[in-house]
């Protein structure tokens, strides 16, 4: 399993740009998973369903199944967040996964930059990213720049700049 992130600031279009890579690399036969990181509380259950009733009676996880998917939700209550590490060791095996978020833990990433939201390169203070796809031309960039539309070319790099995941203790030793 290799992974590699896209990291940038909010409103610059690393969702819009995954989800139209995705189908790019599944086209290539590449299975691909995605962890998304919030900083924020979020819920994925829904109010008045059974599943919710039984996280919020206190079950530390509640599993829900059908013919099409499943879902384990997990209450932290007094834990620890886990870390990229724990999330990652939880996925079942595929080709490569994305990380959206963790954009100061150690892992290659694509930097996604549009000059309309108004902050600077991640890039120059960051050793981790290998490349930045951006809606214009960044002449100080120091890594290659490429199109944020062409989803060939992104789809490219992302495989090519992936590493393994039991890489990733010994590449944190870069930093």
């Amino acid at each position: 399993m290799r992974i590699i992130g896209l990291a940038g600031w909010s409103g610059s279009g690393k969702t819009t740009l995954l989800a139209r890579v995705i189908p790019v690399l599944i086209a290539r036969g590449i299975r691909v998973s995605t962890v998304k990181h919030a900083h924020h509380g979020f819920d994925v259950d829904v109010p008045g369903k059974d599943s919710h009733t039984h996280r919020l009676a206190g079950a530390t996880e509640v599993f829900v199944s059908s013919a099409r998917r499943w879902a384990q939700i997990h209450e932290l209550r007094d834990e620890d967040e886990p870390s990229l590490g724990d999330v990652l060791a939880r996925l079942t095996p595929v080709d490569l996964v994305v990380v959206e978020g963790y954009k100061r833990h150690p892992h290659p990433k694509l930097e996604i930059h549009r000059a309309e939201v108004g902050k600077p390169l991640l890039q120059p203070d960051d050793d981790w990213i290998v490349a930045v796809a951006s809606d214009g031309p960044l002449p100080d960039a120091r890594v290659p720049v490429l199109d944020l539309d062409d989803a060939e070319k992104i789809a490219d790099v992302l495989m090519i700049e992936s590493v393994p995941v039991e890489r990733l203790g010994t590449e944190a030793e870069r930093v």
